[in-house]
């Protein structure tokens, strides 16, 4: 299921039916890793350089090359601030599109099955931030554990798989059914939504192809919820055959 449904939403990323939520979503998440990255530049800038500015008073010419390892110290950390807000942002971005995704792959790769409905705008909005804010926080608890060898790097995968995978999936589910029933169909599948959050986080650490983040876990997690729909149904159905023969034997 998890593999099928990852190539079905690659497969989609550039097809004519994604354009629109594409260059939108795209846009959205570019503006805002921009806006943070300036947010990072004028923090550095606010408390960074005061504290180098007392140590090396003026920046005298025997300082010169302290100052350029600063700067370059200063650099790697600011793109590394802007790695580690991705995923945030793209719980932000995926807030805003999941209907827009969504309705997009349910119209053109399951036209037979009734539609999802949107989410109502408050409940939208109270998940997306609740979401936002669960995402900052596990990924500066990932941020201290990359400096624990052995952790480092499974931190984050670990870390985003478990929470990309909870909420995507869960968002796509609950356009079909109401919230206890889809958090109790992803604890039901909590292994199968988990190595799904992987894929994604996967997916969230190749540079560039990561700004389509919000697109493509959207659209896998659609199309995993239908396969899960779809086992369930299948499981319930010999439940209902032998309760059907067994009242038509009494009958």
């Amino acid at each position: 299921m998890i593999f099928d449904a990852a190539r079905a939403a690659a497969g989609r990323l550039f097809s004519p039916e994604f354009r629109a939520v594409f260059l939108k979503t795209l846009g959205i998440t570019l503006l805002a890793l921009v806006a943070s990255w300036f947010g990072l530049y004028k923090l550095f800038d606010a408390l960074a350089l005061p504290w180098i500015d007392a140590l090396l008073p003026g920046f005298p010419a025997w300082a010169g090359w302290l100052g350029l390892i600063a700067a370059i110290f200063a650099g790697v950390g600011l793109a590394l601030g802007l790695a580690l807000l991705i995923a945030p942002v793209t719980a932000l971005v995926a807030g805003l599109f999941l209907d827009d995704i969504a309705e997009v792959v349910e119209r053109t790769d399951y036209p037979a099955d009734p539609p999802g409905r949107a989410l109502p705008i408050v409940p939208a909005i109270v998940m997306t931030l609740k979401f936002l804010g669960v995402v900052i926080v596990a990924n500066i608890l990932a941020l201290f554990l990359l400096l624990v060898p052995g952790i480092n790097i499974g931190a984050f995968f670990v870390v985003n798989g478990y929470l990309l995978g909870r909420e995507f999936f869960e968002f796509a589910a609950m356009r079909f059914r109401p919230e206890a029933d889809a958090k109790a169909l992803r604890r039901k599948y909590a292994g199968t939504v988990f190595m799904a959050g992987l894929v994604i986080a996967a997916f969230l650490a190749v540079p560039l192809l990561n700004l389509l983040t919000p697109l493509f876990a959207a659209a896998m997690m659609v199309h995993l919820h239908k396969a899960v729909a779809a086992r369930e149904l299948s499981l319930a159905r010999p439940e209902r055959v032998a309760v059907g023969a067994g009242v038509g034997l009494t009958g």
